[in-house]
């Protein structure tokens, strides 16, 4: 995943550019049309890279396994073998990518396709090139109670500095829209600390949470490098599409 910067300055100082990636606007907040532009670009093994704090989870796929209660994982785990089965035999089952579905959150934070953020005094906006998918995440915002929330496939992002590091939190994200396909209930919380970690790369460590569904909090982190010359493109699902056969 890639850090890539544009600045696009209507008439303000160039001094007014902030100095890094992602960082807080700090004192250039009060200059309305400042937007800097970042982008990222998705793939390859920085995107796989696992958080395990106790060092004990068994990791899939690069990620740590979800820690699933025991009266779904059985479940979650038969689906599993049903999908790799079907890989295996050429014959994939049909999924939200074959019906042009987006990812959601958190899977559009993979950046499997170019991904460009952009600050301004109120919001963080994040634009994935895959599915055209647009996140906004208001700052220092109050976010609805879980029960009031209307579901969404990015949900409702609150955001926060705290020092160098962005704090952010979502709730109300679809139950259909699944990360790996785990499931989840309305109660699903997504707790993310993005900080620059070297000039040209920045983590985002994310944190899922869920009382009905796992048994202690389910955590990765990804890492983003800098494409400063990426320009990002249309994306139409429609110039994709498969064929779902209906009887699979």
């Amino acid at each position: 995943m890639l850090i890539t910067r544009r600045h696009l300055v209507a008439g303000a100082a160039a001094s007014a550019v902030l100095p890094s990636a992602l960082a807080p606007l700090g004192a250039s907040a009060a200059v309305t049309n400042l937007k800097v532009t970042d982008l990222y670009a998705g793939g390859g093994e920085l995107s796989k890279v696992a958080l395990d704090l106790q060092g004990k989870d068994v990791q899939f796929q690069g990620y740590m396994a979800p820690p699933l209660k025991a009266e779904y994982k059985g479940a979650y785990d038969a689906e599993q073998k049903k999908i790799d089965d079907a890989n295996k035999r050429g014959e994939p089952i049909a999924t939200g990518y074959t019906h042009c579905i987006p990812d959601g959150m958190p899977a559009m934070m993979m950046a499997m396709f170019p991904m460009e953020v952009l600050q301004t005094p109120r919001q963080v906006t994040i634009i994935q090139e895959a599915y055209n998918q647009v996140r906004r995440i208001y700052l220092n915002d109050k976010l609805p109670a879980v029960e009031d929330a209307e579901p969404g496939f990015w949900g409702h992002s609150a955001g926060r500095w705290q020092g160098n590091t962005f704090v952010v939190d979502t709730v109300g994200i679809k139950q259909h829209v699944r990360f790996r396909n785990v499931p989840h209930s309305a109660e699903m919380r997504i707790h993310e600390e993005m900080k620059m970690v070297t000039p040209d790369h920045f983590e985002n460590v994310v944190t899922v949470t869920d009382p009905a569904y796992l048994t202690k909090p389910w955590q990765w982190k990804w890492v983003y490098q800098r494409r400063p010359n990426y320009k990002m493109y249309e994306y139409v699902c429609e110039d994709n599409r498969e064929y779902a056969d209906p009887e699979t």
